[in-house]
């Protein structure tokens, strides 16, 4: 019995989207044996000459099948341990920009900042406000992450296979800013107590007492007072990256590596991961830069407001105060994260992220 395409069953989601395409050919007159996986639908094309590229293949060693609770919830831990253990391991670099931010008088540049916080306040001075900043980030990128795999099926279903392949970037754009918007509601209480835990010597220890401080002082609003500026610094930041690492990953399996992603080594495919997060996160260090020093400026002053931040700071210190800095912090933090990320997905058995070629537009 021939087997024939039909149409009306395609899958909306295009193959470029999660891993690289294949090609099933054979004789005219023989029938390759076909073997279903979770992800193919009943009357996937198995014809002479036809191309799967609309089939997500599964990868063979996970029994998680792609776009499942299950595989929401992998990419939600994934994003879990790339956020929360790598942002508390840059804390020291976090604590002088933030000082650098605040008061650039005292704290004048990199080398001096260290040396001043490590005068007055000795080694534990540059770990202050870990325990927020892991778990505030920790659950950020939870939410970060699997929201984003989720809204980008969202947004790639009700576009179609046509114009997903055409606006994908416009995807990876509205799916990264869904999930920030959530994302940050997450993180906001946790980085209220850390900008003021790192940046205001004396206010407190760390989460347990600086969080009820704050809220005997100012209410549950007050840790929220700062969620318009950090929804300003940080869907920004994760519209640059996730779009710009798709692509530049994109890149890279195209022009600078000549064997497809499907039959490169998994240590290259992270490693690939990371140099397209690290070179990523340099630019969303640059494009959200200004938002995050309004995010310390306000954190840290009672009843500040936007335009007193302007006035004392000036539009120039608002893009460049602590810039380098932070260029150094976000590009590292972007690339191990990224790394991670892929890194866990490895573990659970399905594909890294990105890296396919576009399949072609239906007609």
């Amino acid at each position: 019995m021939a087997l024939t395409e039909n149409p009306s069953r395609q899958s909306l989601i295009p193959s470029f989207l999660y891993a690289s395409k294949k090609t099933m050919s054979s004789e005219p007159n023989n029938m390759p044996d076909l073997k279903i996986t979770p992800f193919a639908s009943l009357d996937s094309p198995a014809t002479v000459g036809i191309q799967r590229n609309f089939v997500i293949p599964a990868p063979k060693e996970s029994n998680i099948e792609m776009f499942s609770p299950a595989y929401y919830a992998a990419c939600t831990i994934g994003g879990m341990l790339s956020c929360g253990p790598t942002h508390m391991a840059v804390t020291p670099l976090d604590i002088v920009k933030c000082n650098m931010q605040i008061d650039p008088t005292k704290y004048k540049n990199i080398s001096s900042g260290f040396g001043i916080l490590l005068k007055e306040q000795g080694i534990k001075g540059l770990f202050k406000g870990w325990a927020p900043t892991l778990l505030g980030y920790s659950a950020q990128g939870a939410c970060k992450y699997g929201l984003y795999e989720y809204f980008k099926k969202y947004y790639t279903d009700i576009a179609g296979p046509e114009y997903a392949a055409k606006y994908k970037t416009l995807i990876y754009l509205a799916g990264s800013a869904s999930a920030e918007v959530v994302a940050d509601v997450a993180l906001c209480p946790f980085e209220a107590v850390k900008v003021r835990v790192q940046t205001q010597p004396g206010f407190a220890r760390g989460l347990a007492d600086g969080l009820p401080k704050i809220v005997k002082a100012e209410g549950a609003k007050g840790l929220y007072k700062g969620l318009v500026p950090l929804w300003g610094r940080q869907i920004p930041y994760t519209m640059m990256k996730f779009a710009t690492f798709e692509n530049i990953v994109e890149g890279l399996y195209k022009y600078a590596i000549p064997t497809p992603k499907g039959e490169c080594s998994k240590t290259l495919q992270l490693g690939v991961s990371f140099t397209g997060g690290y070179i990523a996160g340099v630019l969303c260090a640059i494009v959200s830069h200004p938002a995050d020093n309004l995010v310390s400026f306000l954190n840290n002053a009672k009843g500040a407001t936007v335009a007193d931040a302007v006035n004392k700071l000036g539009l120039w210190g608002l893009c460049t105060r602590g810039l380098p800095l932070r260029i150094i912090m976000i590009g590292t933090l972007t690339g191990a994260q990224w790394g991670i990320y892929d890194s866990c997905k490895v573990f659970f058995g399905l594909p890294t992220t990105g890296g396919g070629n576009p399949a072609p537009a239906q007609k």
